[in-house]
Order: structure tokens, then C-alpha cells, then sequence
């Protein structure tokens, strides 16, 4: 069968379920992404073979797609994807209408095939995995954490403290990666919905709401969200009322922002917040940042601020060491990529980077999902769980979809 045909007789998520397959098989890192308000799918495969590990220094990287752990590595190096493969798919035109611009699908395969093909690499990521994952915590467990967490901030020895958790769902035998994709796609147009396979560090997908850093032209972007609850009524941006726990949580991050400015004696800025946003089913509170970096002189304002950044006190805490030796001490299993760092770099004249929220693992038969809760010294354990149970929601409620 010639390529045009097949092209010209498959969906959309027979195209993208027959090109993520191939590229799986062959060992190439993949990345796929749709940004928060975008009609476009954005596609990028790297078919070097080498996990490439790169200062992120990100005006002097080329095209690509950067991850980066929770934990900074000792060279504070991040994992690279070169684009080698590059394209965008219009997700409101069939796919034969935009053939010209896409890699083509060689041999077609149907669904059910493609489908087993992609399931296998999560088993093959299973069997390769160098650390073990650890076990889920219990309610009780958790409640104990954060309690341990409300002690240290009383004591004055954290101010904010973000506990995380991970919970195990079993993937049903039908698992369905492309439709999940697309029901991520469709339920969370305001969220970076991201896949992305690296042979050597996993298959990660998810819907995070929180850019990290933006670079564009010579404007620089950063947010600070914080405080969740869940969205209620007909019209829930205009009658959330908001605690004082969660409205001085977010200001705890929005000033770590700027003290972060003033270590580099930026002054100039422009601050719009806090506003209440909707992400999903959950409202959060976000002040947004912007700096104009040729008037400031400060070219180079993207890599500076991500290192001083990450990991920001929304997923670690405050103070940053003190909180990550705390987490480090206590929390009972790997974070990984979670609360890490990922998005495409100098695509297009852009560079678009996420905190890796609202994101699963997939291993073997399995989805694992993670989350924390900010934790003061007004937090109340048991509704701290629940808000983890509601994080991970976003997520798992979109992978097992013919239950």
C-alpha cells in the first residue's frame, strides 16, 4: 500500500498511533506536546540513538525538547532531544489535507497492533529500570508526613513545606495511549498535554498547568500558581472564595519569584496577580511575570532565571535547601521526572518550559501518578490528602477509558 493512500484513508489518531509505534520499535526518543490555547500538535523525534545530556544554557541550544529531573544532577546537566524530525499537525484539518507536511507512515498498521507495539516498550521500560519504584503510601502515611511538615514550619524551620505521594492504577489490557492523548487534549485546553518516550528514562505523559519559563522575541515569562481547589457550580471563577492558607501560599511563591529578581538586581518587571484560573476541574491561584529583555539588557534573563528557579517553592518548599533536605528525608519514593522540568526549546523562535505536573509514568501494565500539596502551618492533613487524590485524578481519570 503506498504511503499517499494509507494517508489519505487514516484518522488522525491512526496517523499519530502508527508514527509513535514505529518510532518506539526503532529507539527513538519522542517527544509530542499541544501548548495551553494551541490548535496544533506539535511533534518532534530524535533518532540519534544517544541520551544527551546538556548544560541548560537554553539561548545557545538548538531545536529540541529538554527534560530535567526534580533532583538537580551534580553538573545540574538536563536530558536533550535533538530535533531531528520536526513537524506540526493541525488538529482541526484531517490529516490527509495536510500529507505535504508530515512525516509520512510507511506501512500501516491497524490499532489493535499499533496499540500492543506501544504497550511493549512500557514493559521493555519496566524491565530496564535501574531504580525500583517505591510503594504507595497510605492515608495514614501521608497524613503523617504532612504533620511532620506543619511541625517543621511551626518550629520555624520551613516555611512552606510540598510533600508529594505517588499512587499505582493498573492499565486495562485495551490501554489506548492515542486516545488518551486525546482526551487529555480535549479536556485541558488551557494545560501543556505532553507525551514524551526516552528509551533510557521512560514514557511520560501529562497536562501541567504551570510554565516555568517562556522566552519569546525579547520578552521573558514566568508564573507563580498555587493554592487548588476544586471548581464548583455553573460558574466557578466568580464564586471561589479562598482561604488564607491558600492565598498565602501563593505569595510565598510570588515572592520567591521576585527575591529571585533581586539576587540578579532586576528591577524592572511587570506583575498582574493573583488571579484565580481554571486548570481542569481545579482552580488555582496565578500572578504572572513578564520582563522585557532587550530594555533590561538581559539576554540571557530564560537560562538565569530557570536555574534560580527550579525547583520553584510551589513543588520543593521554603527555604529551597532546607525543604529539599527535608523531602529527601522523608519522602519514601523517587520523584523522578515528577515536579521536574520539560518543554521544547528554540522551536520556532520560542522556548516554552513546564513544571512536570499532573503527569504519569507509564511502566509495564501500569500508570504512576504523582502529587504533592503545599503545606503551612494552617494545612489540615486529611484535606491536604484529598488534594493530592484530586491531582491525581487529572490524569488517571483519562488512561483507562472503556471502564
Amino acid at each position: 500500500m503506498q504511503t499517499t493512500t494509507d494517508i489519505n484513508q487514516i484518522s488522525l489518531e491512526d496517523y499519530l498511533g502508527n508514527l509513535i509505534s514505529r518510532h518506539m520499535l526503532e529507539g527513538h526518543q519522542i517527544a509530542v506536546w499541544r501548548k495551553p490555547k494551541s490548535g496544533f500538535l506539535q511533534v518532534l523525534i530524535d533518532k540519534t540513538g544517544l541520551l544527551k545530556r546538556v548544560t541548560p544554557n537554553i539561548e545557545e541550544l538548538p531545536s529540541g525538547f529538554i527534560v530535567h529531573p526534580f533532583e538537580d544532577q551534580v553538573d545540574k546537566k538536563a536530558i536533550f532531544l535533538e530535533a531531528n524530525t520536526y513537524f506540526k499537525i493541525d488538529l482541526n484539518i484531517n490529516v490527509a489535507n495536510q500529507k505535504d507536511d508530515l512525516e509520512p507512515i510507511i506501512h500501516f498498521k491497524p490499532k489493535g497492533v499499533f496499540a500492543d507495539n506501544i504497550k511493549r516498550n512500557f514493559a521493555e521500560d519496566d524491565k530496564t529500570q535501574e531504580k525500583k519504584v517505591s510503594e504507595e503510601c497510605s492515608k495514614i502515611e501521608f497524613a503523617e508526613l504532612v504533620e511532620k511538615g506543619i511541625k517543621a514550619v511551626d518550629s520555624g524551620q520551613l516555611s512552606k513545606i510540598v510533600p508529594a505521594r505517588i499512587k499505582k492504577i493498573k492499565l486495562n489490557h485495551d490501554f489506548d495511549l492515542i486516545s488518551s492523548l486525546k482526551s487529555l487534549i480535549q479536556a485541558y485546553p488551557n494545560a501543556f498535554i505532553n507525551f514524551f518516550h526516552i528509551p533510557d528514562l521512560g514514557t511520560w505523559i501529562g497536562a501541567s498547568p504551570e510554565i516555568l519559563i517562556q522566552t519569546r522575541g525579547d520578552e521573558f515569562y514566568t508564573m507563580s500558581l498555587a493554592g487548588t481547589q476544586k471548581a464548583q457550580g455553573d460558574n466557578p471563577l466568580k464564586s471561589v472564595a479562598w482561604t488564607q492558607k491558600e492565598i498565602e501560599e501563593q505569595a510565598l511563591v510570588s515572592r520567591y519569584i521576585v527575591d529571585c529578581f533581586k539576587k540578579i538586581r532586576l528591577r524592572e518587571y511587570d506583575e498582574h496577580g493573583p488571579k484565580t484560573v481554571l486548570a481542569g476541574n481545579l482552580l488555582h491561584l496565578r500572578s504572572d511575570f513578564k520582563v522585557d529583555m532587550k530594555a533590561t539588557n538581559f539576554p540571557q534573563l530564560g537560562s538565569v532565571m530557570l536555574e534560580l528557579l527550579h525547583p520553584t517553592s510551589a513543588v520543593c518548599g521554603m527555604p529551597r535547601k532546607e525543604a529539599f533536605d527535608f523531602l529527601r528525608e522523608n519522602e519514601k519514593f523517587d520523584r523522578s521526572l515528577f515536579a521536574g522540568y520539560i518543554g521544547p526549546v528554540n522551536i520556532e523562535e520560542e522556548t516554552s518550559i513546564y513544571v512536570n505536573l499532573r503527569t504519569a509514568r507509564l511502566i509495564g501494565n501500569q500508570a504512576i501518578l504523582y502529587a504533592g500539596a503545599g503545606v503551612t502551618e494552617d494545612s489540615i492533613p486529611e484535606k491536604e490528602w484529598e488534594e493530592t487524590e484530586m491531582k491525581c485524578d487529572i490524569i488517571g481519570q483519562h488512561l483507562n477509558l472503556n471502564t
